[in-house]
């Protein structure tokens, strides 16, 4: 028997999870399709684009969080060599270069095998890491595309810590 080939019947959608967990947090969402939600969250240094996307097939809650950060061509060498820095210190999901939309955009998913549903917590989770990897490296993508920093340059900065207060 072909594992791929094993149907789950689910009794919930994941994906309405999410809208109770946005509903809950009184976060505005649009559910775009059964199996799709899309909100805006404000964060410290923009408004984070997410959506998450259940994908039946791999019994998978999709996740993906962009910014508005177009990358002008002479800058998307330079975006690369920062993804690869940046997805080598970040724990779950990673970045994405997607070339249609010349934008960044922070991916993860939530696999839910064997008809597992997921909880808020997971979904608080899910959500909770990928805002954060979306804060702690959105000013190094800006220093690239907006300064001309070279990723190296980049990364150097926004992993500088401050000591005490001021």
């Amino acid at each position: 028997m072909s594992l791929g080939l094993l149907e789950i019947e689910r009794l919930n959608n994941p994906v309405d999870m999410i809208e109770f967990v946005a509903a809950t947090n009184e976060w505005t969402f649009e559910r775009s399709g059964e199996d799709e939600i899309a909100m805006t969250v404000g964060g410290r240094w923009a408004d984070y684009h997410v959506s998450f996307s259940w994908m039946s097939h791999y019994e998978a809650l999709h996740l993906a969080c962009a910014f508005d950060l177009r990358v002008p061509e002479h800058r998307v060498n330079e975006v690369v060599k920062l993804l690869s820095r940046v997805n080598s210190q970040v724990l779950m999901g990673h970045f994405d270069f997607w070339a249609h939309e010349n934008v960044v955009v922070y991916r993860q998913s939530l696999l839910l095998a064997g008809g597992a549903e997921p909880t808020n917590q997971q979904v608080e989770v899910t959500l909770s890491s990928g805002l954060d990897a979306c804060e702690n490296y959105f000013q190094a993508f800006q220093f690239v595309v907006w300064s001309g920093m070279s990723a190296d340059d980049a990364m150097k900065a926004v992993l500088f810590e401050t000591v005490g207060e001021a």
